[in-house]
């Protein structure tokens, strides 16, 4: 085991959680979902943000569809590798800052509009956004653990909602064996992934993903008498760098997160909530093998797991349902 007990459980949870909230997000806007058995096309939602799902007409829009969604996690990916490189961090944390916002806002608008509390201005939910733009300036500007860790449970499920309505399932397959085959390639061969997620926790002060530092009894002793001594923060981290305390850190992508909620809504508006709930739980054992197996000191590539799993899932549904 990779880490000790505690905190693999507490990554767990916290996967397990964003997981069942992605799916009641992700149901809220579906215009399409099962009753009796039978797929029906109903009126959804609107995204807020004007982020309006495209229609779809016919099964052949899914493939046009499917190549804008590769085109915009290759784009993605490219221009987050070129700001790391170049050591953008002015525009890497503004970029941040408005997708956690806008992801914080979807999700955090499902339950203010079941409260009937929202006040929706120019395509923009009033109530919603206020909370997700303080929670995203925490998380940015400020490096908070427990703000970062509470609000990646809502971000995953406000950024499944984008993609959810424009894949089927076979495009979802050919998406999950594709991002697996990246994750090998970026983790075990070019070390792409390590050096971004580095830098994003050494110079940028932000993850994308679940992020939980941890440190031995005597280590925490010595930081709680240094908390003590600077209140400052500046000062506070000149002086552990300066006493070379070896402080752990447990990590789980956000890629590892949301592919396995966007897989869930996908068979959830095709084949309903137990298929759903299949790929939730075949991602789930695929994480808690990765999470029990992995060594110390050692990356692994979370997806080729997770996508075992999800098929594994997928397959019992079609079986069983």
């Amino acid at each position: 085991m990779k880490h000790n007990l505690k905190i693999t459980i507490l990554l767990f949870s916290m996967f397990i959680i964003t997981q069942f909230i992605g799916l009641y997000v992700v149901n809220y806007y579906s215009s399409e979902k099962i009753f009796d058995g039978v797929l029906t096309s109903v009126e959804g939602p609107e995204l807020p943000f004007g982020l309006e799902s495209p229609e779809i007409e016919q099964q052949k829009d899914y493939s046009s569809f499917f190549y804008g969604v590769l085109s915009a996690f290759v784009f993605a990916i490219l221009i987050l590798f070129l700001l790391t490189k170049f050591d953008a961090r002015f525009i890497l944390k503004l970029w941040f800052f408005v997708v956690v916002i806008i992801a914080l806002g979807i999700s955090f608008f499902v339950f203010t509009s079941k409260l009937g509390i929202e006040k929706i201005y120019f395509g923009i939910p009033l109530i919603a956004t206020i909370p997700a733009l303080v929670l995203a300036y925490i998380k940015i500007y400020r490096r908070e653990f427990l703000i970062h860790n509470l609000t990646e449970l809502f971000i995953y499920p406000g950024i499944a909602c984008v993609f959810v309505p424009i894949l089927n399932i076979y495009t979802i397959i050919i998406l999950l064996v594709l991002i697996s085959i990246y994750d090998v390639w970026a983790v075990w061969h070019s070390g792409i992934m390590q050096k971004m997620a580095k830098f994003q926790i050494e110079k940028l002060n932000v993850f994308s993903g679940f992020f939980v530092p941890y440190a031995d009894k005597k280590t925490k002793q010595k930081i709680k008498f240094l908390k003590e001594k600077y209140k400052s923060r500046k000062k506070l981290e000149e002086n552990l760098k300066k006493n070379k305390l070896k402080i752990n850190v447990a990590i789980l992508g956000g890629g590892d997160v949301i592919f396995p909620i966007i897989a869930a809504g996908v068979m959830l508006k095709t084949l309903g909530l137990g298929s759903a709930l299949f790929v939730i739980a075949g991602a789930t054992i695929g994480v808690g093998y990765l999470f029990l197996f992995s060594e110390k000191k050692k990356f692994y590539p979370a997806m080729p797991f997770i996508t075992a799993g999800i098929f594994v899932g997928m397959i019992l549904s079609w079986l069983i349902f």
